[in-house]
């Protein structure tokens, strides 16, 4: 069982709630543990809205100055 890391994923964010650290805006909740273990322990399915998020590119050695 993988499930999708969701600090990868672009709708997972950090809550203020000490109870509910995790959230999930893409499903709209929070929680104590990783939302995609939430989402699989509840429908036994993967999660269908986990989105990458897009990394930016690092600038080449050449658009350096010394």
């Amino acid at each position: 069982m993988t499930l999708p890391n969701c600090f990868q994923c672009i709708h997972y964010y950090i809550t203020h709630d000490p109870q509910r650290p995790y959230g999930c805006r893409a499903l709209g909740f929070k929680s104590r543990t990783n939302p995609a273990r939430v989402v699989f322990l509840s429908s036994g399915l993967h999660c269908q809205l986990f989105s990458a998020k897009q990394r930016p590119e690092e600038p080449s050695d050449k658009s350096r100055t010394a």
